[in-house]
Formats: structure tokens, sequence, C-alpha cells
């Protein structure tokens, strides 16, 4: 097969340096919080944040993941404003993108651009200087199946020639892009949450999720990346109780999402992902009030 040839989109700009005084990165951080607030139609990301937490506080304790068949828009949203996490089947293994091959992906889509994480992306996951690479995916894939300790990984990008072959459900009445995950076994992201609903597509291979609900937080040690993430040094596959014994009494759950599931990630819940294969997911997020506050703003005062 020839590969097909076209422009190589650019990728975004990296993220530009931190402002020079403090009074610049208070004002540039107030902006932006203004504006996500402003998208998701909410008064404030921190009362969003806050209300998702007292939301919490009433829901069961979860045992498990919960696996459903696939719903329509209506009767996912119902389920998800029980405010806990399921995985539904039948909806990505009737994507296209599932039938493609690795070898395929290769002589198709090689010449695409990509960013990959790379050196030790785990311990400065939500730092804004973390090191990355720019390259093709060719270039990427060769770089992947080299030995290493830990592999670089692609993660949270727009490709918009693999999205072609994707047909989202409407989960939401208002998403962000896709964005895709590409990366071998052990590739993962640490343990962290983000303030907006969550849908997350397997595609290839298996991951390991673990999970916690929103108010944990108070057991996970968390710190803030910007107003909708935050990250926690709690590792659940092997935690240090000695650096941090409040996590101890995180209630954390975890499950194995497989090809052709899709989970929800509720607003707010800690999660961490690892590869246990050569995988590659997509995910989009939500851009409105989260569906655990039932869409009721003035859940925040």
């Amino acid at each position: 097969m020839v590969r097909e040839k076209r422009p190589a989109p650019r990728l975004p700009p990296l993220p530009a340096a931190a402002p020079a005084t403090p009074e610049e990165a208070a004002a540039k951080k107030a902006a932006r919080e203004q504006k996500d607030a402003e998208v998701r139609g909410v008064a404030s990301i921190a009362g969003m944040r806050e209300a998702i937490k007292r939301a919490a506080r009433s829901l069961p304790v979860l045992a498990e993941v919960p696996r459903v068949k696939r719903l329509d828009a209506a009767a996912f949203r119902a389920r998800a404003m029980g405010g806990l996490p399921f995985i539904m089947t039948g909806v990505v293994n009737r994507w296209p993108l599932l039938a493609l091959t690795l070898d395929e992906l290769r002589e198709r889509y090689g010449d695409l651009r990509v960013r990959a994480r790379v050196g030790d992306y785990i311990n400065t996951a939500f730092h804004p200087d973390r090191a990355m690479q720019d390259m093709s995916l060719g270039e990427y894939l060769d770089l992947s199946a080299a030995p290493g300790e830990l592999p670089p990984y692609v993660g949270n990008l727009e490709l918009r020639e693999l999205n072609r072959m994707c047909h989202w459900p409407a989960c939401f009445d208002k998403m962000g892009p896709p964005r895709f995950w590409i990366g071998p076994e052990r590739t993962m992201t640490p343990l962290h949450c983000d303030y907006d609903d969550n849908i997350f597509a397997q595609v290839w291979g298996t991951k390991r999720i673990f999970l916690a609900p929103p108010h944990h937080d108070e057991f996970l040690y968390p710190s803030e990346a910007n107003a909708i993430l935050f990250g926690s040094p709690v590792d659940p596959e092997a935690p240090d109780y000695e650096r941090f014994p409040l996590a101890r009494q995180a209630a954390l759950v975890e499950c194995i999402v497989s090809p052709g599931e899709m989970l929800y990630v509720p607003a707010g819940w800690y999660h961490q992902v690892r590869a246990l294969s050569f995988s590659l997911s997509s995910n989009r997020w939500a851009r409105g009030v989260p569906l655990a506050l039932g869409g009721d703003c003035s859940q925040q005062a």
C-alpha cells in the first residue's frame, strides 16, 4: 500500500514561559479561571469544585465499576446524574478505528506530527515545563518500541485524521474536541482529577484504571495544576503510607477497560491510568455544568 501523502498539520505551540512576576501570574490565573467558568456556564470554577465534592459525600462506596449496555443520550445522562463512574459497552466496538491495525496506522498516518511525553513524565506529569518532544507518528512508534525504563507517551493530543473513524455519542450538550492517547505497555498518567465530566474510549489494548471519589481529595494530598486539574502524589498501585498516611482512607476502586469499551468518569473523580499492552485510547471532556449537579448552577452557592 502506498502511503497517503498529506500536509502535516502543525502542533500547537508549547506552553509559554511563566509570567515574570507573582502579580502577572495571579492575573493570568484569574483570567483563565474566568474564561473557564464562562465556557461551562457556572459562576466560578472554585464554587463548582466545592459543589461537586459536597454532592459526592452522599454517594455509596463503589466496590466495582459496573458495566452497562449501550445507552441512548437520555439514558446516559440519567445514569450519569447519579455521580458514579460506569463502563458502557456496544459503542466503541462499532467504530472503524477499532478495525485499523498498527501496521495500517503506521502506513497511512506515519507522517502525522505528534508530541510525546519523554523522560520522567510520571513525576513531572502536572508541571508546566515537563519534557516534551515533537516528532512524526512513525518516529514515535519506532521510539516507543525501543528498550528503556519508561516508554515515551503520546497523550492528550488532537488527531483529526483518526477522529474521522470515530462516532462519538451525544453524551453531553457541549463537548471539547476528541483527544488521543497512544503508547505501549507501562505508559501511564498518574493519579489526578479533572473537574469536567469525561468519556474515555478504549480502542486498542487494555488499561488499568484506579478511581476515587472527589471528596476523598482530603486523603490524596492534591496540588493544583490549574483550576480544573489537580494532581496527586499517591500511587494506588504502590501506595507509600509512610509519606502519605491519609491515603489509607481513600476509597479506591480498580477497573480494567478493554477494547471497545467506554468509561464515564464523573467530574472531580480521581483516576490513574496505566496501559497493560500497546494501547490506543481517546476521550472527550464535557464543557458544561457536571451531570452530578443535575445541570443546576445554583448548587455552587
